[in-house]
Protein backbone atom coordinates (compact mmCIF):
# COMPACT_ATOMS: atom_id res chain seq x y z
CA UNK A 1 0.00 0.00 0.00
CA UNK A 2 1.26 3.34 -0.87
CA UNK A 3 2.08 5.67 2.18
CA UNK A 4 3.11 9.60 2.68
CA UNK A 5 5.96 10.55 4.95
CA UNK A 6 4.84 11.62 8.15
CA UNK A 7 6.48 14.04 10.33
CA UNK A 8 4.12 14.65 13.27
CA UNK A 9 1.42 13.36 15.52
CA UNK A 10 -2.09 15.60 14.68
CA UNK A 11 -4.45 16.58 12.29
CA UNK A 12 -3.05 16.31 8.87
CA UNK A 13 -3.01 19.97 6.87
CA UNK A 14 -4.03 20.75 3.44
CA UNK A 15 -0.75 19.76 1.73
CA UNK A 16 -0.63 16.25 3.76
CA UNK A 17 -3.99 15.75 2.20
CA UNK A 18 -2.75 16.13 -0.99
CA UNK A 19 -0.01 14.13 -0.99
CA UNK A 20 -2.34 11.59 0.34
CA UNK A 21 -4.33 11.82 -3.21
CA UNK A 22 -1.54 11.80 -5.09
CA UNK A 23 -0.01 8.70 -3.26
CA UNK A 24 -3.47 6.78 -4.42
CA UNK A 25 -4.93 6.87 -0.14
CA UNK A 26 -8.01 9.30 -1.18
CA UNK A 27 -9.49 8.07 -4.78
CA UNK A 28 -12.27 10.43 -6.17
CA UNK A 29 -14.43 9.53 -9.09
CA UNK A 30 -13.62 13.14 -10.75
CA UNK A 31 -10.85 15.32 -10.06
CA UNK A 32 -10.80 17.35 -6.82
CA UNK A 33 -12.80 20.78 -7.02
CA UNK A 34 -11.73 23.98 -6.77
CA UNK A 35 -11.73 24.97 -2.70
CA UNK A 36 -12.46 20.89 -1.34
CA UNK A 37 -9.32 20.90 0.49
CA UNK A 38 -9.86 23.28 3.48
CA UNK A 39 -7.00 24.23 5.04
CA UNK A 40 -7.65 21.06 7.40
CA UNK A 41 -9.88 18.79 6.23
CA UNK A 42 -11.32 17.38 2.83
CA UNK A 43 -14.65 18.30 1.52
CA UNK A 44 -16.78 15.22 0.17
CA UNK A 45 -19.19 15.03 -2.50
CA UNK A 46 -22.38 13.36 -3.08
CA UNK A 47 -22.29 11.09 -6.06
CA UNK A 48 -25.31 10.95 -8.51
CA UNK A 49 -26.86 8.15 -6.31
CA UNK A 50 -29.00 8.13 -3.29
CA UNK A 51 -31.19 6.11 -1.50
CA UNK A 52 -34.71 6.48 0.54
CA UNK A 53 -34.49 4.91 3.83
CA UNK A 54 -36.69 3.16 5.81
CA UNK A 55 -34.61 3.81 8.65
CA UNK A 56 -31.26 4.90 9.87
CA UNK A 57 -28.62 2.10 10.28
CA UNK A 58 -24.68 1.07 11.07
CA UNK A 59 -23.52 -2.03 9.38
CA UNK A 60 -21.72 -3.54 11.74
CA UNK A 61 -19.17 -5.73 12.09
CA UNK A 62 -19.17 -7.99 8.62
CA UNK A 63 -21.92 -6.00 6.78
CA UNK A 64 -20.99 -3.73 4.11
CA UNK A 65 -23.74 -0.53 3.13
CA UNK A 66 -24.23 -1.96 0.27
CA UNK A 67 -25.98 -4.42 1.78
CA UNK A 68 -28.06 -2.82 4.39
CA UNK A 69 -29.29 -0.54 1.94
CA UNK A 70 -30.42 -4.00 -0.23
CA UNK A 71 -32.45 -4.39 3.08
CA UNK A 72 -33.77 -0.95 4.27
CA UNK A 73 -33.97 1.00 1.12
CA UNK A 74 -37.85 2.13 0.22
CA UNK A 75 -36.54 3.22 -3.50
CA UNK A 76 -33.48 4.90 -5.11
CA UNK A 77 -32.64 8.69 -6.42
CA UNK A 78 -31.03 10.51 -9.05
CA UNK A 79 -28.70 13.17 -7.95
CA UNK A 80 -27.80 13.75 -11.05
CA UNK A 81 -29.89 16.39 -12.14
CA UNK A 82 -30.85 16.98 -8.39
CA UNK A 83 -33.57 15.88 -6.48
CA UNK A 84 -35.57 17.38 -3.75
CA UNK A 85 -34.88 16.13 0.00
CA UNK A 86 -38.10 15.88 2.77
CA UNK A 87 -37.77 16.43 6.03
CA UNK A 88 -38.14 13.76 8.33
CA UNK A 89 -36.90 11.49 5.69
CA UNK A 90 -34.00 9.59 6.10
CA UNK A 91 -31.43 9.30 2.83
CA UNK A 92 -28.21 7.64 2.15
CA UNK A 93 -26.37 8.72 -0.61
CA UNK A 94 -23.14 7.31 -2.01
CA UNK A 95 -19.93 9.79 -1.86
CA UNK A 96 -17.08 10.54 -4.80
CA UNK A 97 -14.34 10.02 -2.58
CA UNK A 98 -13.00 6.79 -1.53
CA UNK A 99 -10.13 6.11 0.98
CA UNK A 100 -7.22 3.33 1.38
CA UNK A 101 -5.94 4.64 4.58
CA UNK A 102 -2.93 3.13 5.93
CA UNK A 103 -2.39 1.50 9.02
CA UNK A 104 -1.45 4.90 10.95
CA UNK A 105 -3.77 7.16 9.75
CA UNK A 106 -7.36 7.45 11.15
CA UNK A 107 -10.27 9.78 9.93
CA UNK A 108 -13.51 11.78 11.14
CA UNK A 109 -16.53 13.33 9.44
CA UNK A 110 -18.41 15.86 10.52
CA UNK A 111 -21.27 18.12 8.76
CA UNK A 112 -19.83 21.62 7.18
CA UNK A 113 -21.07 24.86 8.54
CA UNK A 114 -23.15 25.73 5.99
CA UNK A 115 -24.81 22.49 6.00
CA UNK A 116 -25.21 22.51 10.29
CA UNK A 117 -26.98 25.86 10.03
CA UNK A 118 -29.79 24.61 7.82
CA UNK A 119 -30.59 21.93 10.01
CA UNK A 120 -29.40 19.30 7.81
CA UNK A 121 -28.39 16.10 9.87
CA UNK A 122 -25.21 14.34 7.81
CA UNK A 123 -23.34 11.76 9.38
CA UNK A 124 -20.76 9.50 7.50
CA UNK A 125 -21.00 6.05 7.49
CA UNK A 126 -18.29 3.09 6.04
CA UNK A 127 -18.84 -0.35 5.61
CA UNK A 128 -18.56 -2.44 8.86
CA UNK A 129 -18.72 0.25 11.08
CA UNK A 130 -20.30 0.70 14.30
CA UNK A 131 -20.31 4.34 14.93
CA UNK A 132 -21.16 7.08 12.77
CA UNK A 133 -18.36 9.74 11.67
CA UNK A 134 -15.73 7.73 12.42
CA UNK A 135 -13.17 5.64 10.01
CA UNK A 136 -10.62 3.62 11.35
CA UNK A 137 -6.91 3.28 10.56
CA UNK A 138 -6.39 1.44 7.37
CA UNK A 139 -10.22 1.60 6.31
CA UNK A 140 -10.04 0.39 2.39
CA UNK A 141 -13.67 1.03 0.80
CA UNK A 142 -16.25 3.42 -0.21
CA UNK A 143 -18.33 6.04 2.10
CA UNK A 144 -21.79 7.41 2.09
CA UNK A 145 -23.81 10.05 3.47
CA UNK A 146 -26.64 9.29 5.55
CA UNK A 147 -28.66 12.82 5.09
CA UNK A 148 -31.67 13.91 7.10
CA UNK A 149 -33.20 17.39 6.88
CA UNK A 150 -34.64 18.04 10.32
CA UNK A 151 -36.40 21.57 9.20
CA UNK A 152 -36.18 22.64 5.56
CA UNK A 153 -36.48 20.58 3.19
CA UNK A 154 -33.52 20.71 0.34
CA UNK A 155 -32.61 20.76 -3.28
CA UNK A 156 -29.50 18.77 -3.88
CA UNK A 157 -27.18 17.53 -6.66
CA UNK A 158 -24.52 15.54 -7.17
CA UNK A 159 -21.01 17.15 -6.46
CA UNK A 160 -22.90 18.99 -3.47
CA UNK A 161 -20.24 19.49 -0.52
CA UNK A 162 -22.53 18.32 2.79
CA UNK A 163 -19.57 17.03 5.14
CA UNK A 164 -15.86 16.87 5.84
CA UNK A 165 -13.73 14.93 6.49
CA UNK A 166 -10.29 15.04 8.45
CA UNK A 167 -7.57 12.67 8.72
CA UNK A 168 -5.42 11.96 12.03
CA UNK A 169 -1.89 10.55 12.34
CA UNK A 170 -2.15 9.51 16.20
CA UNK A 171 -3.48 11.23 19.31
CA UNK A 172 -2.38 14.76 19.50
CA UNK A 173 -5.71 15.90 21.50
CA UNK A 174 -4.83 18.23 24.30
CA UNK A 175 -5.57 17.48 28.11
CA UNK A 176 -6.78 20.03 30.20
CA UNK A 177 -3.19 21.24 31.51
CA UNK A 178 -2.29 21.85 27.31
CA UNK A 179 -5.49 24.05 27.26
CA UNK A 180 -4.47 25.73 30.14
CA UNK A 181 -0.79 26.41 28.50
CA UNK A 182 -1.99 26.86 25.31
CA UNK A 183 -4.66 29.45 26.38
CA UNK A 184 -1.98 31.57 28.20
CA UNK A 185 0.11 31.54 24.97
CA UNK A 186 -2.46 32.24 22.67
CA UNK A 187 -5.88 33.17 24.48
CA UNK A 188 -8.06 31.09 22.78
CA UNK A 189 -11.18 32.87 24.00
CA UNK A 190 -12.05 36.34 25.07
CA UNK A 191 -13.07 34.89 29.12
CA UNK A 192 -10.93 36.79 31.37
CA UNK A 193 -10.32 33.14 33.09
CA UNK A 194 -12.48 30.39 31.05
CA UNK A 195 -13.70 27.21 32.18
CA UNK A 196 -10.94 24.66 30.99
CA UNK A 197 -12.34 21.02 32.06
CA UNK A 198 -12.41 18.86 29.32
CA UNK A 199 -11.99 21.56 26.94
CA UNK A 200 -12.63 25.33 26.52
CA UNK A 201 -15.87 26.74 27.83
CA UNK A 202 -17.97 28.94 25.69
CA UNK A 203 -21.00 30.52 26.81
CA UNK A 204 -24.37 32.08 25.04
CA UNK A 205 -24.74 35.70 24.21
CA UNK A 206 -28.07 36.78 24.89
CA UNK A 207 -27.43 40.79 25.13
CA UNK A 208 -27.80 41.62 21.94
CA UNK A 209 -25.69 41.81 18.56
CA UNK A 210 -24.63 44.60 16.51
CA UNK A 211 -26.08 47.17 18.85
CA UNK A 212 -29.64 45.80 18.12
CA UNK A 213 -31.74 43.80 20.59
CA UNK A 214 -31.31 41.00 17.83
CA UNK A 215 -30.13 37.61 20.17
CA UNK A 216 -30.50 34.52 17.16
CA UNK A 217 -33.10 32.97 15.00
CA UNK A 218 -35.91 30.70 15.45
CA UNK A 219 -36.25 28.78 12.00
CA UNK A 220 -39.91 28.43 10.76
CA UNK A 221 -41.86 25.58 9.72
CA UNK A 222 -43.04 24.52 6.04
CA UNK A 223 -40.73 26.58 4.27
CA UNK A 224 -39.61 26.52 0.51
CA UNK A 225 -36.80 24.82 -0.64
CA UNK A 226 -33.52 25.57 0.32
CA UNK A 227 -31.23 24.74 -2.39
CA UNK A 228 -27.81 24.16 -1.52
CA UNK A 229 -25.74 24.85 -4.32
CA UNK A 230 -27.03 28.68 -4.19
CA UNK A 231 -25.44 31.20 -2.52
CA UNK A 232 -27.09 34.63 -0.93
CA UNK A 233 -29.91 33.51 -2.84
CA UNK A 234 -32.63 33.07 -0.40
CA UNK A 235 -34.50 36.04 1.67
CA UNK A 236 -34.11 35.17 5.00
CA UNK A 237 -37.77 36.03 6.58
CA UNK A 238 -38.96 33.13 4.26
CA UNK A 239 -37.13 30.81 6.82
CA UNK A 240 -36.27 32.40 10.14
CA UNK A 241 -38.16 34.50 12.77
CA UNK A 242 -35.48 36.98 14.18
CA UNK A 243 -34.99 36.67 18.17
CA UNK A 244 -34.87 39.59 20.49
CA UNK A 245 -33.60 39.93 23.66
CA UNK A 246 -35.69 39.34 26.45
CA UNK A 247 -33.02 38.87 29.08
CA UNK A 248 -33.38 34.77 28.81
CA UNK A 249 -34.74 32.50 26.27
CA UNK A 250 -36.90 29.05 26.52
CA UNK A 251 -35.79 26.37 23.96
CA UNK A 252 -38.76 25.01 23.35
CA UNK A 253 -38.09 21.00 22.50
CA UNK A 254 -37.95 20.19 18.62
CA UNK A 255 -37.64 23.76 17.35
CA UNK A 256 -34.20 25.16 15.86
CA UNK A 257 -32.37 28.05 16.71
CA UNK A 258 -29.31 30.08 15.32
CA UNK A 259 -27.44 31.44 18.27
CA UNK A 260 -24.05 32.99 18.63
CA UNK A 261 -21.14 32.71 21.95
CA UNK A 262 -20.41 35.09 23.53
CA UNK A 263 -16.63 34.75 23.48
CA UNK A 264 -14.95 35.70 20.36
CA UNK A 265 -12.39 32.33 19.82
CA UNK A 266 -9.23 32.12 18.26
CA UNK A 267 -7.67 28.72 16.60
CA UNK A 268 -4.24 29.13 16.24
CA UNK A 269 -2.64 27.94 12.84
CA UNK A 270 -0.43 24.71 14.59
CA UNK A 271 -4.10 23.81 16.20
CA UNK A 272 -7.63 22.76 15.22
CA UNK A 273 -10.75 22.33 17.26
CA UNK A 274 -14.15 21.00 18.09
CA UNK A 275 -16.43 21.92 20.11
CA UNK A 276 -18.49 18.96 21.25
CA UNK A 277 -22.42 18.74 20.14
CA UNK A 278 -23.77 17.56 23.41
CA UNK A 279 -23.06 18.02 27.03
CA UNK A 280 -25.52 16.56 29.32
CA UNK A 281 -23.99 18.80 32.41
CA UNK A 282 -25.21 22.05 31.09
CA UNK A 283 -28.76 20.67 29.96
CA UNK A 284 -30.41 18.78 27.55
CA UNK A 285 -29.84 20.58 24.27
CA UNK A 286 -27.52 20.28 21.27
CA UNK A 287 -25.33 23.10 20.69
CA UNK A 288 -23.80 22.18 17.29
CA UNK A 289 -23.60 19.80 14.24
CA UNK A 290 -20.88 21.17 12.32
CA UNK A 291 -18.34 20.93 15.24
CA UNK A 292 -15.00 21.68 13.37
CA UNK A 293 -12.68 24.69 13.70
CA UNK A 294 -9.72 24.91 10.73
CA UNK A 295 -6.34 26.26 12.09
CA UNK A 296 -6.72 30.18 11.60
CA UNK A 297 -10.51 30.66 12.72
CA UNK A 298 -10.45 33.99 13.97
CA UNK A 299 -6.83 34.34 14.31
CA UNK A 300 -4.85 37.36 13.00
CA UNK A 301 -2.66 35.76 10.96
CA UNK A 302 -5.45 35.00 9.13
CA UNK A 303 -7.41 38.26 8.93
CA UNK A 304 -9.48 37.89 11.71
CA UNK A 305 -9.32 39.60 15.35
CA UNK A 306 -11.74 36.40 17.00
CA UNK A 307 -14.70 35.34 15.57
CA UNK A 308 -18.28 34.06 16.95
CA UNK A 309 -18.59 30.33 17.48
CA UNK A 310 -22.04 30.24 15.61
CA UNK A 311 -24.45 27.59 18.05
CA UNK A 312 -27.55 24.94 16.20
CA UNK A 313 -29.25 24.52 18.90
CA UNK A 314 -32.33 21.84 19.53
CA UNK A 315 -33.47 21.47 23.12
CA UNK A 316 -34.34 17.70 23.71
CA UNK A 317 -37.81 16.56 25.05
CA UNK A 318 -38.45 19.25 27.36
CA UNK A 319 -38.19 22.86 27.29
CA UNK A 320 -34.95 24.46 28.67
CA UNK A 321 -34.20 27.72 30.02
CA UNK A 322 -30.66 29.60 28.47
CA UNK A 323 -29.37 32.64 30.51
CA UNK A 324 -26.68 35.30 28.67
CA UNK A 325 -23.76 34.14 30.06
CA UNK A 326 -24.65 30.01 30.51
CA UNK A 327 -21.90 27.85 29.65
CA UNK A 328 -23.23 25.86 26.38
CA UNK A 329 -20.57 23.80 25.11
CA UNK A 330 -16.97 23.73 25.18
CA UNK A 331 -13.95 23.77 22.78
CA UNK A 332 -11.68 20.87 22.17
CA UNK A 333 -8.39 21.50 20.99
CA UNK A 334 -6.04 18.73 18.81
CA UNK A 335 -2.29 19.37 17.31
CA UNK A 336 -1.58 19.64 14.00
CA UNK A 337 0.45 17.49 12.28
CA UNK A 338 2.36 20.45 10.21
CA UNK A 339 1.78 24.00 10.30
CA UNK A 340 -0.78 24.39 7.51
CA UNK A 341 0.20 26.26 4.01
CA UNK A 342 -2.93 27.96 4.30
CA UNK A 343 -5.25 29.19 6.74
CA UNK A 344 -8.85 29.58 7.44
CA UNK A 345 -9.59 33.22 6.41
CA UNK A 346 -7.72 35.29 4.09
CA UNK A 347 -6.25 32.64 2.28
CA UNK A 348 -9.72 31.01 1.51
CA UNK A 349 -11.88 34.01 1.43
CA UNK A 350 -13.26 31.73 4.18
CA UNK A 351 -17.70 32.43 4.57
CA UNK A 352 -16.82 32.68 8.15
CA UNK A 353 -14.03 34.25 9.51
CA UNK A 354 -14.52 37.08 11.90
CA UNK A 355 -18.07 36.37 12.07
CA UNK A 356 -20.53 36.94 15.00
CA UNK A 357 -24.03 36.10 14.53
CA UNK A 358 -24.61 34.40 11.07
CA UNK A 359 -26.50 32.79 9.25
CA UNK A 360 -25.82 29.85 6.25
CA UNK A 361 -24.38 31.41 3.04
CA UNK A 362 -27.51 30.63 1.28
CA UNK A 363 -29.50 33.75 2.42
CA UNK A 364 -29.32 36.83 1.48
CA UNK A 365 -28.16 39.77 4.00
CA UNK A 366 -30.74 40.70 6.06
CA UNK A 367 -31.38 45.04 4.86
Amino acid sequence: MASIHLSGRGILAAHQIEAMAGAGLILPEQPFAPGQIQPASLDLRLSARAWRMRASFLPGLGRTVAKCIENVALHEIDLSKGAVLETGCVYVAELMESLALPPEIAAAANPKSSTGRIDVFTRVITDHSREFDLIEAGYTGKLYAEISPRTFPILARAGARLSQVRFRHGHARLDDAGHVALHEREKLVTSAEPSIQGGVAVSIDLSGFGGTSLIGYRAKRHTGLIDIDRLAAHDVLDFWEPIHARGDLVLDPGEFYILASKEAVRVPPDHAAEMTPFDPLVGEFRVHYAGFFDPGFGAAEAGGAGSRAVLEVRSHDVPFILEDGQIVGRLVYEKMAELPKMLYGADLSSNYQAQGLKLSKHFRNPA
